[in-house]
């Protein structure tokens, strides 16, 4: 029961977490995309990046849905998350700036709360891999 409800869990959870993020971000576009501007370390790549990266959380998200692809989604998502973590950890750490935090609900946290939030669902990303049936490894 368990080996089966984790993967399903895991997929639900990072389905729900790049569905708003993505739509956040596409609905507050002007707004994602001068605090990316404000990124050291993206400001070059605004354009890019504030288009990009709703784009590849849905395609993440399309990928979770169905059990066919799901795997593939949830490499994707452990992908993004260490990405998203190793960004923020390079802001809080290295950076001569914090710029603001990200819009929606994930704005009331500020970048250290973020920077968890963030190693939690790379987690789930990881049980989703682990977890995942064998015989439907793709």
């Amino acid at each position: 029961m368990l080996k089966k409800t984790l993967p399903e869990l895991s997929a639900i959870l990072l389905t729900v977490l790049f569905t708003y993020a993505s739509i956040s971000k596409l609905l507050q576009y002007d707004t994602f995309k001068y605090q990316l501007g404000q990124s050291p370390f993206v400001t070059r790549y605004a354009d890019i990046v504030a288009w990009g990266v709703p784009a590849i959380e849905l395609v993440t998200t399309a990928l979770l849905v169905f059990p066919v692809t799901r795997m593939k989604g949830f490499y994707l998502s452990y992908g993004l998350m260490l990405l998203f973590t190793f960004y923020i950890y390079a802001i809080l750490h290295y950076s001569y700036f914090v710029p603001c935090s990200c819009g929606g609900i994930l704005s009331q946290m500020n970048w250290e709360q973020h920077l968890v939030f963030n190693i939690i669902f790379s987690l789930i990303a990881l049980t989703g891999i682990f977890t995942f049936p064998f015989k439907q490894k793709v």
